[in-house]
C-alpha cells in the first residue's frame, strides 16, 4: 500500500475542518489515494452532532507529526533467531553490509545484539572444547550428509581424533556427551559407538562399517559425515554453535520504533553505538538502524484544511511533508521545501472550495459525504447568513442539500441548537472552543469565538470569563485576548476583553469609552470582521 497521507484541520476542530477533512480524504481515496482524516483535538457537540446524523466515523486523534524511528529507512526485518549459528550471523552481518544484528526469540521477541566484533573475538578467543547447537546447524556449518539423527539438539565436548588409534584409546576416556571428529579410524569408531557418545563426524566424505553403524543405532548415537578434513572441520564446528551462546547482558539496548528522531539523536550520541534494534511497544524485533542510516528519512505526508499557520496546526508540521493545502483564509506563515498544490479560495467555507473540487473531478459523492459537506457550510456561514458568504456557497449549499436529501435551513437550525448549547461546560472550556492566536509583527493576541442561542448565560457570568481570557494571556504571553460571544439569530457579538485589549479594541473599530459586554451590530465573522480591523491598527 502507498504511504498514508495525513489530512486535518487545525487545532480547535469546528464542523467545517472536521468535515472537510473527511471529504478531501473521501475524494482523494476515489482518486487512488491512501489518504486519511483526522482531528487534532476533541469534537465540539455539534461536530459530533452532524456526523452521529449521517453515520460517519468520527475521525482519530493525531497528536502530532513529528520524525519517528519508522520513518528512518532502517534496515526492517533484519534480525536472526537465537538458535541460528554464529556462520548464519555472521554471513547475514556480511551478505548485508552491517557489523551487527538483533537477536530473536521463536516469537521475534527482542533478545539481545550480536556484533561482528564478538563474533570475531570468540574465534579467536573462545571456548573451543563444547559446543551447543542444533543437529541441523551442524549439517548447514560442514556441508554435511545426515547419516543417523536422534537429538534435534547436540550439546557436549568437542574430541578431535588427531592421536593413532592406540593412543587415542589409551589416553581418552569417551563419554555420553562427547562430540567425536574422526576419519577411518575404525577402532575408535567402533570404541565411540560402543560408548554411545553424542555425536560422531566422519571427516573426507569417508565410509563407515555397517555394524559399527548397527550400534550407533542401537546406542542412538548421531552421525554425520562431511567432506571437509580433520583441521577445517575441527575449525569450523564452533561456528555451528548457537547465537544465543555469545548474548552478554551489555548488549541490551534498544530504539522503540515509536520514539522520536530528535530523542534518539540525544540517546545516541550518549551511547556512541553504531547499531541499535528497532523494536515495537510488545518487544517485537522490527529491524536494525545504524547511525549511517538516519539521514534516510521517509517524512510523512500531509493535507492541511482549513487553516494554513504554523500554530494552528499540528506539533511537528515542520517535521513533515505538506503535500496541498485546501484553505479559505488568509495566507499564513507555512513554508515548503518543494512547491505543493495550494487550493484558497475567498468563500465562507472551506467544503466550498472541496465541493468544486468534486465538480471538476467528475467523482460521485455519497449522501453522506455531501450531507457532512454542507454542515460544514452552513456552520461556517452561519446558514449563510454571515457576510463571508458567496454565490459559491450558496451553489454549494443547493447541490448538497438536495444530494443530502435534507431542508438545510430546518436541518441548520437543528444543528446549531444542538451544538451552542453550554450546558454543562465550564468557562474554561467554552473559551477554548474555537480559541485562535494570531501574530502581527511585534504583536501576538488571541480571539475566542462562541456561537451560541442563549448569550445572557455568558453575560451573567461575565467576571468569570474575564478572569479566563486574562489567565491566557498571561500564560501564552500574548498582548491581549477578546471573547466574542455571537448571536445567531440577531446576527451580532457581544465582546468581553482583557484589560490590555481596551485601547486596541477603541482604535480598531471606533468605539469611545467601550465597556465590558459591548455590542457590536451585524458583527458576526471574526475573519472578515474582527481580525483585519485589529491587524490595521497593530501595523
Amino acid at each position: 500500500m502507498k504511504d498514508e497521507i495525513y489530512i486535518f484541520g487545525h487545532k480547535s476542530p469546528d464542523t467545517d475542518s472536521v468535515t472537510s477533512a473527511i471529504a478531501l480524504s473521501y475524494l482523494k481515496r476515489m482518486q487512488g489515494v491512501n489518504a486519511n482524516p483526522y482531528i487534532l483535538g476533541e469534537l465540539n457537540k455539534e461536530t459530533e452532532y452532524v456526523l452521529d446524523y449521517f453515520k460517519i466515523k468520527h475521525p482519530k486523534y493525531l497528536n502530532d507529526v513529528k520524525l519517528q524511528i519508522k520513518d528512518i529507512n532502517y534496515h526492517k526485518n533484519y534480525f536472526i533467531n537465537y538458535h541460528a549459528s554464529l556462520l548464519e550471523a555472521y554471513t547475514y552481518m556480511t551478505d548485508h553490509n552491517i557489523t551487527g544484528i538483533p537477536v530473536v526469540d521463536d516469537n521475534n521477541k527482542f533478545i539481545s545484539l550480536i556484533t561482528a566484533k564478538v563474533v570475531a573475538r570468540y574465534l579467536i578467543n573462545g571456548d573451543y572444547n563444547t559446543l551447543k547447537t542444533s543437529y541441523d546447524n551442524i549439517i548447514k556449518t560442514l556441508n554435511g550428509i545426515k547419516i543417523t539423527k536422534y537429538d534435534e539438539e547436540i550439546e557436549g565436548n568437542i574430541i578431535a581424533a588427531s592421536y593413532r588409534s592406540t593412543t587415542f584409546m589409551d589416553l581418552i576416556n569417551l563419554k555420553r556427551d562427547d562430540i567425536l571428529i574422526v576419519g577411518d579410524r575404525h577402532s575408535i569408531i567402533e570404541l565411540a559407538v560402543n560408548k554411545g557418545v553424542k555425536l560422531i563426524i566422519i571427516v573426507g566424505e569417508l565410509n563407515i562399517k555397517e555394524e559399527h553403524l548397527e550400534i550407533a543405532r542401537k546406542n542412538k548415537v548421531n552421525i554425520i559425515r562431511t567432506k571437509y578434513d580433520t583441521f577445517t572441520t575441527s575449525k569450523k564446528i564452533n561456528l555451528a554453535s548457537y547465537v544465543e551462546t555469545l548474548i552478554t547482558e551489555d548488549r541490551m539496548f534498544t530504539v522503540e520504533e515509536n520514539e522520536y528522531y530528535d530523542d534518539f539523536l540525544i540517546n545516541s550520541a550518549k551511547l556512541k553505538f553504531n547499531n541499535y534494534p528497532v523494536i515495537d511497544k510488545n518487544n517485537i524485533c522490527k529491524g536494525l538502524i545504524r547511525i549511517t542510516d538516519i539521514q534516510q528519512k521517509d517524512r510523512k505526508k500531509v493535507i492541511l484544511v482549513d487553516h494554513n499557520e504554523m500554530k494552528q496546526s499540528v506539533v511537528g508540521l515542520d517535521e513533515a511533508e505538506i503535500l496541498e493545502v485546501v484553505d479559505h483564509h488568509k495566507i499564513g506563515d507555512i513554508s515548503t521545501k518543494n512547491p505543493i498544490d495550494f487550493r484558497g479560495m475567498s468563500v465562507g467555507s472551506t467544503n466550498t472550495i472541496i465541493y468544486k473540487m468534486f465538480m471538476e473531478s467528475s467523482i460521485d459523492m455519497s449522501r453522506e459525504i455531501a450531507g457532512i459537506m454542507l454542515s460544514g457550510i452552513l456552520s461556517d456561514t452561519l446558514i449563510l447568513t454571515s457576510p463571508t458568504t458567496t454565490e459559491y456557497d450558496r451553489e454549494a449549499v443547493n447541490y448538497l442539500s438536495a444530494k443530502s436529501h435534507v431542508d438545510y435551513k430546518k436541518y441548520g437550525m437543528e444543528m446549531f441548537k444542538i451544538g451552542t448549547s453550554l450546558k454543562g461546560k465550564t468557562c474554561e472550556e467554552i473559551v477554548n472552543t474555537d480559541l485562535k492566536i494570531f501574530n502581527s509583527e511585534e504583536y501576538s493576541f488571541a480571539v475566542s469565538q462562541v456561537f451560541t442561542l442563549d448569550y445572557e448565560h455568558i453575560l451573567n457570568d461575565m467576571n468569570s470569563y474575564i478572569d479566563v481570557i486574562e489567565n491566557i494571556e498571561k500564560t501564552k504571553e500574548l498582548n491581549f485576548v477578546i471573547l466574542l460571544i455571537t448571536d445567531i439569530i440577531e446576527n451580532g457579538s457581544y465582546i468581553i476583553y482583557t484589560k490590555n485589549a481596551k485601547k486596541y479594541i477603541e482604535a480598531a473599530f471606533n468605539i469611545e469609552n467601550v465597556e465590558e459586554g459591548y455590542y457590536m451590530d451585524k458583527a458576526v465573522s471574526r475573519k472578515k470582521q474582527i481580525i483585519p480591523y485589529l491587524m490595521d491598527i497593530l501595523k
